[in-house]
């Protein structure tokens, strides 16, 4: 069985990374979306919220989500999972996923990184986008799953993360 973990901060999950993750399910038997800390950022979401957005925004059945608090190379170990995948926008995200996936193979040699192309109209569309339309009020529409746009709307009102 050939599994893949597709690893990010996912603050939140956009409508971009749910076409990542669908597509990548159709390329592996197994496909865990991992919700890390990214410690450069600071997160708008807990990890519980991440986790569960992602859970109620795919409905593929070989598709699970998760989170963890450590290295990729060290969950790719634990779990026995050594193939990654990464979703590039711009070329300019081709610098940064290059970096880290050489890190990442320095850390575990076994991993392989496997890079997805964003869909057509995807290109400009981000977890930072995300939240700044989600703080300023802006249409969500497009942005996030519509399945999540209640659930975080309900969060951000409840005054939990205005931030």
């Amino acid at each position: 069985m050939k599994a893949a973990v597709y690893p990010g901060s996912f603050d939140p999950v956009t409508v971009g990374h749910i076409d990542i993750i669908k597509r990548a399910s159709k390329i592996f038997d197994r496909v865990i979306v991992l919700v890390m800390t990214n410690t450069a950022k600071s997160t708008m979401f807990t990890e519980a919220e991440r986790v569960d957005f992602i859970q109620k925004a795919v409905s593929c059945p070989n598709v699970e989500a998760e989170a963890y608090d450590g290295l990729l190379a060290d969950y790719c170990r634990e779990k026995g999972v050594y193939i990654t995948v990464r979703g590039l926008r711009q070329t300019i995200d081709f610098e940064y996923e290059y970096q880290i996936a050489q890190v990442n193979r320095y850390l575990e040699p076994e991993i392989e990184t496997v890079l997805l192309y964003a869909a057509d109209g995807h290109g400009f569309i981000s977890s930072s986008v995300a939240r700044e339309m989600i703080t300023r009020g802006g249409n969500l529409r497009n942005i996030v799953p519509d399945g999540i746009i209640e659930y975080i709307e309900k969060i951000n009102n409840g005054g939990k993360n205005n931030g």
